[in-house]
């Protein structure tokens, strides 16, 4: 059920990258640019690269995204089941949290090289190689030159920041369906 589920998940991601692209190649320029504005980074963009400019990174994004998806829900329902077994009645909400703080980090951290990549792209020159979007060749670019340590930068501020989204997203998502479910069945 659950990988049926996230077949259907791909498409929404994609829409999502929609938003999300433009906004964090805007974000990503501003944090390297140290006079720029944002509304200057956003027009700049636009002037020098058209709206392309503004979606480079797109599949790379998107080839984080579902792999990112494809390991954090499944460890998220696994770590929940096992947690449940052991204790044998099903995980509170604050459980349920505490397992998408975990299978949120470990698939940060496994899709950090990914991260890399998409990163590299979306600050590289335009017309360079790695502007192209070419993830495997960004992802042996970086291996080239730094190593794993390079395909691993950033994991562990990645690996937390994922981790307490997982917490409270998955916690809240936890509750409220729990809430939803308990009126459901108070409800003539």
């Amino acid at each position: 059920m659950l990988a049926f589920l996230l077949l259907l998940l791909d498409p929404f991601l994609m829409v999502a990258c929609l938003i999300r692209v433009p906004s964090e190649v805007v974000k990503q320029r501003a944090q390297v640019s140290a006079s720029s504005r944002t509304f200057q980074i956003f027009s700049n963009i636009l002037y020098e690269e058209g709206i392309q400019g503004l979606y480079r990174g797109y599949k790379s994004t998107v080839l984080r995204e579902i792999p990112f998806s494809l390991v954090q829900f499944p460890l998220w329902e696994s770590l929940k089941a096992l947690w449940s077994w052991r204790q044998d009645h099903v995980v509170d909400s604050w459980q349920s949290a505490v397992c998408g703080a975990f299978a949120g980090g470990f698939a940060a951290v496994v899709t950090t090289p990914l991260d890399v990549a998409k990163t590299r792209i979306m600050l590289a020159k335009a017309g360079s190689v790695t502007a192209s979007g070419n993830v495997l060749s960004a992802l042996h670019g970086v291996w080239q030159t730094q190593g794993l340590a390079g395909l691993f930068a950033g994991v562990f501020p990645r690996m937390a920041a994922i981790s307490l989204g997982g917490f409270i997203f998955l916690g809240a998502y936890d509750q409220t369906r729990s809430l939803l479910l308990r009126l459901g069945r108070e409800s003539p």
